[in-house]
């Protein structure tokens, strides 16, 4: 890994939960009040997700947000587009299986961009770890969830149980996990934790993410 990827990185090995952005279920907060929250909230790593802008307006987007997660010490990273990621100087870019290949991701961005891949099988898991061009994988989605569209059916805790037990690369476990299941995704040895709704759409964003972080330590 190279030094700028491996910097970009800190926050992965140190953090405990891993915020998004999703705006439709934000109670009338904009992207980028949801992300100014987040980091007050004291959240290290904040995934840009947006489904329904055109490029244009998310680059705008971006580059606020971009700005307030530099002066805060915060992880960003873009969902998807790996030129938008580059274009507003994010810190990573997270594709899923039907993205560009990782490979082709890491030709384009270089050491520029840590990079994410969403899997949900232990075939996805090895294929990402072995090909040289992947940070970190997403591990998902453990449980329903209905933030993201055309989304496969949940993997179950067996697959979080055979990603920390045979993948040695950083990981994050997402898809329907909120405050009344944010434990036990932990007890099955998940470090880093992504919830969407269970944050987003709280009244109080900082006080939605202490009682997840109350959860994980009891």
């Amino acid at each position: 890994m190279a030094v700028t990827q491996k910097f970009k990185m800190e926050n992965f090995l140190a953090a405990d939960l891993y915020g998004l952005t999703d705006e439709p279920h934000a109670l009338g907060r904009s992207n980028v009040e949801t992300v100014a929250q987040l980091i007050a909230a004291g959240v290290k790593i904040i995934q840009y997700r947006e489904k329904d802008r055109t490029l244009r307006e998310q680059y705008e987007e971006c580059r606020l947000i971009r700005s307030l997660t530099r002066q805060a010490g915060v992880t960003f990273i873009v969902n998807d587009h790996v030129d938008l990621a580059i274009a507003v100087d994010a810190d990573g870019v997270h594709v899923g299986q039907d993205d560009l290949p990782p490979a082709i991701v890491r030709k384009l961005a270089g050491d520029r961009l840590i990079i994410g891949v969403s899997t949900h099988s232990p075939q996805q898991a090895v294929a990402a770890e072995q090909s040289g061009a992947v940070d970190y994988i997403g591990v998902g989605p453990l449980f329903p969830t209905q933030t993201k569209r055309n989304v496969c059916a949940p993997v179950g805790l067996e697959y979080l149980d055979y990603v920390a037990g045979n993948i040695e690369m950083p990981f994050v476990a997402i898809g329907g996990i909120k405050s009344n299941n944010v434990a036990e995704v932990r007890r099955h040895g998940a470090r880093l934790i992504a919830v969407v709704t269970g944050i987003v759409g709280a009244a109080d964003i900082p006080a939605a993410v202490a009682r997840l972080r109350q959860e994980l330590r009891s």
